[in-house]
């Protein structure tokens, strides 16, 4: 995993959740000066470490590492004050194509290595 764009992602979600480093620091057992070096890139953000931060920002840490800050969000608070984020982002038909090409490529790759594998084996 890329730390810089990990810890920049985990720092636009803890944001759009109005959850200070404090919070997520405390939440995760660590001091805020190492969850700010996170944020930063500057330190590993192990896979257990990003499974806390990512049930603290109630989401799975796929998601997480998915995330795009380039996508049109709408954040709405429910009662308790924990944020709701509502993905309002439309793909475009030129991305849906390349998205669908790219999955076509994969496939047949993964059909090819199949059959390589197939192949050693029965060797």
């Amino acid at each position: 995993m890329d730390n810089l764009k990990i810890g920049h992602k985990i720092k636009k979600l803890r944001e759009l959740k109005n959850l200070t480093q404090e919070h997520m620091a405390k939440s995760i057992g660590i001091s805020q000066g190492a969850y700010s070096r996170m944020e930063l890139g500057e330190t590993e953000i192990t896979y257990t470490k990003l499974e806390k931060i990512s049930e603290e920002l109630g989401m799975k840490p796929e998601e997480v590492i998915a995330f795009n800050e380039s996508m049109v969000f709408n954040v709405m608070h429910n009662q308790t004050g924990n944020g709701l984020v509502i993905n309002n982002n439309q793909i475009s038909e030129g991305d849906k194509n390349l998205y669908e090409q790219q999955i076509s490529q994969l496939k047949e790759e993964n059909t090819y290595l199949k059959s390589v594998i197939n192949g050693l084996i029965v060797k």
